[in-house]
């Protein structure tokens, strides 16, 4: 059996998602002919070739669309269509030289995304934009600058994308709304209709001719992650049922595990034809086998079909996993590697590292060590069973990827990285002499002391992001985060002080949580940027997930489901009513300014009340509070 495994638009620019390399590795580990393919980045590269732009440009026209982002870029089409390819070469990395004709700011157009250029201070002010560049990049900083200004450019052209071609387009959450939490299937299947095809179809069905043009495959794996990756993956599943309709289609990956495990519109089978869940190892050995007719559908894992128009669920029970140490290596081959655009849009050192650079993806245990936050959902196997690597696995597989990518970067998408590997790993990585850089996500826990800071930052750590949630120790004590404030200021003091960047999540709107518990937490925020502990971070609205203890079980946390529990299609993110009657929407914003404001260095000597537009009460938290703590 010959099998495609594709990655569906749209997930990120930079770098691969990793979950195609994991099952491909795995796949041709036990003889199998498995290929894998990014049809994300060739969708993107195919619509902003000449050709593309030819095209976008003939839709604007035939639709008499007038906006100033689609009217700059008629006006400037002929720059648009000779420049592209210049920018884009240079964001992967293949033109170097172009970033003297970028940074010209004459040889780029610049629409309306390069407004920004006059906000960067944070203050409002008129100054040249020029001089805003030098204040954020210096004299020297001409690579970096010209990757931010390409990087403006091709944002300007996702507008223009999104406002004549297709009002889904986005470069990394492709048709969100159409697939997160609905509860049927209909917005989808509206979308999915031939008269809505629109040059988004059309490229993307190209890319899948060249992947089939010379070979055909007998089953067609899809993981979808997220959101948005959903249409991408029916549109996908559209074409090959069309045009190959003896190939087989499956799905799976994180947004199905998440939002589709009460799935009951048969709809969804008229494009795939199994949907399996949680780890994919084993529910895809045993679903080659079954569309081999080796086995019955008896003897499935975790894998939804349709029977006389019904879903079913077939799972075997007394199937196990297969362990983390016999998942074998991850692979990219397969994936143009030398394609992905390292892409710069925010010009805080720590954001940058989610879209700028390629980075390997691993991880370093299945599941979450803690497993214990209310919020999240602990009750899920992706998150709930735990079960760590050997570090000298974890070392193996960092070595080989070195050597098949030529690249050192590393990115570990663990829920929270264990202290103890994470030890162990820097001791190996040190003693075998393994030169890589990699960043990921940990809890800000007491075992993160100065020594383990500083043995991580000696075996390549860059950075570190994790959940500070909310600045308030009551609510971490409700949260059940296991860690304090004062625990959290001294974990990133340590960190910082290694050279270990840290980018810290927040979140506003937890039931029960008052206005003065916002104010004070935003003044903590405040002190731990002040004081260097933090360099980037970003606030969530807190929303009630169906797999997490809250969703669960809303009354212990004084929560009311607004809900019908009719849900055909994707069921995650539920409707709530937190009793205690807060009305957080007029916060959120306040919040949000003056965050930008701290992660550029600005804002620190006014009192937070002035974020925020209607009148809030005066923090409680004493000024140099975090100061002290750290002595």
């Amino acid at each position: 059996m010959k099998i495609l495994l594709l990655t569906p638009p749209m997930t990120q620019l930079n770098t691969p998602y990793p979950a195609t390399a994991y099952l491909t590795g795995f796949l041709r580990g036990r003889g199998y002919a498995c290929e894998q393919r990014d049809p994300a980045i060739d969708l993107v590269l195919r619509l902003f070739s000449r050709s593309g732009i030819e095209r976008i440009r003939a839709v604007c026209i035939q639709k008499k669309i007038s906006t100033p982002t689609v009217d700059f870029f008629l006006e400037n089409f002929t720059r648009y269509q000779n420049t592209a390819g210049t920018a884009i070469r240079f964001l992967q990395g293949k033109d170097p030289a172009a970033s003297l004709r970028i940074n010209s700011r004459t040889f780029l157009p610049e629409g309306p995304r390069f407004a920004s250029l006059y906000e960067f201070a944070g203050d409002g002010s008129d100054a040249p934009d020029v001089e805003q560049l030098r204040y954020a990049f210096g004299t020297l900083g001409g690579q970096d600058q010209a990757k931010y200004l390409a990087s403006l450019f091709l944002d300007d052209l996702s507008d223009v994308v999104r406002g004549a071609v297709d009002p889904q387009f986005e470069f990394t959450r492709y048709g969100e709304k159409l697939a997160a939490s609905q509860s049927t299937f209909d917005a989808l299947e509206t979308r999915l209709k031939p008269e809505q095809r629109s040059l988004i179809d059309e490229c993307l069905d190209g890319c899948l001719a060249e992947y089939f043009s010379d070979s055909t495959y007998d089953l067609v794996g899809l993981t979808v992650p997220f959101p948005g990756n959903v249409l991408g993956a029916f549109q996908i599943a559209r074409y090959v049922r069309a045009n190959f309709p003896k190939t087989k289609i499956a799905l799976g990956g994180g947004y199905v595990n998440t939002e589709l495990r009460e799935l009951k519109d048969p709809r969804v089978f008229q494009y795939v034809d199994a949907i399996t869940y949680d780890d994919g190892e084993l529910p895809f050995l045993r679903l080659i086998d079954y569309f081999e007719g080796k086995i019955g559908s008896e003897g499935l894992v975790r894998t939804k079909l349709l029977f006389k128009g019904q879903i079913a669920t077939a799972n075997d029970t007394s199937a196990h996993d297969i362990p983390q140490k016999d998942v074998g290596y991850p692979t990219y081959d397969g994936l143009k590697l030398d394609s992905y655009l390292s892409i710069l849009e925010f010009l805080n050192p720590m954001h940058r590292i989610w879209s700028d650079g390629r980075w390997n993806k691993l991880t370093l245990a299945h599941g979450c060590y803690w497993k214990k936050c209310n919020f999240c959902d602990v009750s899920l196997d992706y998150i709930g069973r735990y079960e760590a690597s050997p570090v000298d696995l974890i070392v193996d597989r960092m070595e080989r990827l070195i050597e098949e990518t030529g690249q050192s970067g590393f990115h570990f998408v663990d829920e929270a990285a264990p202290p103890a590997v994470l030890r162990k790993l820097s001791e190996l990585l040190i003693k075998r002499g393994v030169q890589a850089t990699w960043w990921g996500n940990v809890r800000f826990e007491k075992s993160f002391d100065a020594d383990l800071a500083e043995l991580m930052a000696q075996a390549g750590c860059v950075a570190v992001s994790g959940g500070l949630e909310v600045a308030s120790n009551r609510l971490l004590g409700l949260i059940n985060k296991g860690v304090s404030v004062e625990q959290v200021a001294r974990v990133t003091r340590d960190l910082t002080a290694n050279g270990i960047m840290v980018h810290a999540y927040l979140m506003y709107g937890f039931p029960s949580q008052t206005v003065q518990e916002t104010v004070d937490s935003l003044e903590l925020v405040r002190q731990l940027f002040e004081t260097g502990c933090l360099q980037s971070a970003f606030w969530h609205r807190f929303s009630v997930t169906a797999h997490s203890p809250v969703g669960l079980s809303p009354e212990k946390f004084g929560v009311d489901l607004l809900t019908d529990g009719r849900t055909a299609f994707a069921k995650n993110d539920l409707p709530f009513r937190d009793r205690s009657g807060v009305n957080f929407d007029h916060l959120g914003e306040g919040l949000r300014k003056a965050l930008y404001n701290y992660m550029n260095g600005v804002g620190f000597e006014l009192d937070v009340r002035e974020w925020f537009e209607g009148r809030v009460p005066k923090a409680k938290i004493k000024p140099g509070y975090i100061a002290s703590l750290l002595g």
